[in-house]
């Protein structure tokens, strides 16, 4: 979508995905887009996802200053602002509440063990940023700590972050990362899981583009 109507759009269709996914409740979890001279299309603050409408979208500049909308942005602004000041791949950011996956962030653990080979090309390894009031300029200068190397976060008691170069491709991690989350609670109730061995890790990483990973992502000795 090209023009600022079919991106207010875009954005609003993809709210009410992250609602009836169950990603986000009540006035949870917000979005944006990189619009053209660095200008930054997000969601209003204090708005229910699940029955938001184009209108209600809110232009800032690169800084996160309101210049166009009817209502304020969301105050998680300065992690948009964050990210598209300093990964220039990025186009589309979603945060959400998801629940196994905010599940994970409460214990403040890191995903990154080789154990399914469909989330290790796909997003690799997805760290903790570390806890601060949500909104504060503090959480944003945690996120920038590891903000270079992924394209997916758990934010330390406060949800899930996803990057993208398209909205799509920030809410396919964001339903990669849940389903994930997901499958690791419940083989957690069998046994724990089984890593990947190194060499196969390596290879994964290598077919999704992140062989920067290699020294990150942690594989065993086991077999698949």
């Amino acid at each position: 979508m090209n023009n600022i109507n079919g991106q207010t759009q875009e954005l609003a269709e993809f709210c009410r995905r992250l609602y009836n996914r169950k990603y986000i409740a009540g006035t949870e979890g917000n979005l944006s887009l990189r619009l053209p001279d660095d200008k930054i299309l997000i969601t209003p603050g204090g708005f229910n996802k699940g029955f938001i409408n184009p209108e209600d979208m809110v232009t800032c500049n690169s800084d996160g200053e309101k210049l166009e909308g009817i209502h304020q942005p969301s105050s998680e602004v300065k992690i948009h602002v964050t990210v598209y000041k300093n990964r220039k791949d990025v186009n589309a950011l979603c945060h959400a509440h998801p629940v196994f996956a905010t599940a994970i962030s409460l214990a403040g653990k890191p995903l990154n063990e080789a154990i399914l080979p469909e989330f290790v090309t796909a997003l690799g390894v997805v760290p903790v940023v570390r806890y601060a009031t949500p909104g504060s300029q503090e959480l944003a200068l945690n996120l920038l700590e590891v903000l270079e190397k992924y394209d997916a976060f758990l934010l330390e008691k406060h949800g899930s972050l996803t990057l993208g170069r398209t909205m799509m491709e920030a809410f396919n991690r964001t339903e990669i990362l849940e389903r994930y989350s997901k499958l690791l609670f419940y083989t957690g109730q069998v046994e724990s899981p089984k890593l990947i061995p190194r060499e196969e890790a390596d290879r994964l990483l290598d077919i999704g583009g992140r062989s920067n990973l290699k020294g990150v992502i942690i594989a065993g000795e086991n077999n698949l």
